[in-house]
């Protein structure tokens, strides 16, 4: 059996979760989501012992691994809800900036024209200052496609550094070319 598919996903206090038609949803303090999860898969909410446990039909290797799967991402969906995900971004270089607008992040990093990028439902995004973005959500899958989509507009290269990265990411640094003498 999946070993991380057998264990129980504990529901903390204040939160709801509930089944119905083959979707699974969870509402916290911080937020509401749902999953649809696989047919072969059975949630069951275990309301005295406060978890939720999900089951497979059998051990074939693809209902092992959906089974392991599920479990995560209910498990994600309620942790997400009681404290949310956060990721942080830091932008380097000389000029480059960030700022917002409405529901619109906006990216000076180089380029002729600033990168607009619409913030996606359910994101907080935050600037504690021009070269620092923090991005909180409940949902663990946004806030890391987001932040992916963010870095991807100027990734980090390894001469001088610059672009945007994630906040502790190391970036191998290379050597330039050197200077050759004439001989």
């Amino acid at each position: 059996m999946s070993r991380i598919g057998k264990k129980p996903v504990p529901v903390p206090a204040g939160v709801t979760a509930k089944v119905s038609a083959g979707t699974f949803s969870v509402k916290g303090p911080q937020g509401e989501l749902s999953l649809k999860f696989h047919a072969a898969m059975k949630v069951v909410i275990d309301e005295a012992a406060k978890q939720v446990v999900v089951e497979r039909p059998d051990d074939e290797r693809a209902n092992k691994a959906l089974h392991g799967l599920t479990r995560s991402l209910i498990n994600n969906m309620v942790a997400g809800v009681v404290t949310p995900f956060e990721r942080k971004l830091e932008i380097v270089g000389v000029g480059y900036q960030a700022s917002i607008s409405g529901k619109t992040l906006n990216l000076q990093v180089g380029y002729a024209n600033v990168i607009k990028l619409p913030i996606p439902a359910g994101v907080k995004c935050a600037l504690p200052d021009n070269t620092h973005i923090t991005l909180q959500s409940a949902d663990k899958q946004a806030v890391g496609q987001f932040a992916a989509v963010i870095r991807k507009v100027r990734p980090p290269e390894p001469y001088k550094g610059k672009g945007i990265r994630y906040e502790g990411e190391y970036v191998r640094r290379k050597a330039g070319k050197a200077f050759a003498s004439g001989g």
